[in-house]
């Protein structure tokens, strides 16, 4: 039984979808269009505003599936209805972030400045030199750019200095001090 699979998406009045031969489903809302194909073993149906997914058979591959599609095309929906966006704050004395274009420059520690060049459909804001707000309407974009970010210089349990998501907790540790007595 999937829980996830088997519950309905309810679409915004705002939302338009539209489900092509092959299971290519495309999604239009006010902040862009989203397009993806779907596998041919899920069902896609929209009935009076609902759009649930259902799967053909009770294979193990076709369950695997199930969960996916759905949580996919609810990503899709709420995308293009609001949009996804991930902070990331910069923590460290002498660390800080610029935009220059679709360029982000980070100083974090290293001898030279790190460069990112910010993908199509992503979109960069630097409100202060130690925030940045990473949004768009695809979620695995975003994700995966604020990822790549956070991963140039990863928070440290020590000090705590690196790159984290807004949210994030850092564990500390105490350090060689704290064993001397």
């Amino acid at each position: 039984m999937s829980r996830i699979g088997n519950k309905t998406i309810t679409i915004p009045s705002a939302v338009e979808i539209n489900v092509a031969d092959g299971n290519e489903v495309t999604v239009k809302g006010p902040k862009g269009t989203l397009s993806r194909k779907f596998s041919e073993l899920m069902d896609i149906e929209i009935e009076d505003g609902v759009l649930t997914v259902k799967r053909q058979n009770e294979q193990k591959h076709t369950k695997q599936l199930h969960g996916t599609t759905r949580a996919l095309l609810n990503a899709m929906v709420v995308g293009v209805d609001q949009g996804f966006t991930k902070v990331l704050k910069i923590v460290g004395i002498g660390y800080r972030a610029a935009l220059a274009g679709n360029k982000l420059t980070l100083n974090v520690g290293y001898s030279h400045p790190i460069e990112f060049t910010v993908p199509e459909g992503v979109s960069v804001e630097v409100p202060d030199p130690n925030t940045i707000n990473v949004s768009g309407i695809d979620k695995q974009k975003v994700g995966q750019f604020a990822a790549v970010v956070r991963a140039s210089k990863k928070p440290e349990p020590y000090g705590g200095k690196g790159v984290r998501y807004e949210n994030e907790h850092v564990r500390r540790k105490e350090g060689k001090t704290a064993a001397k007595k």
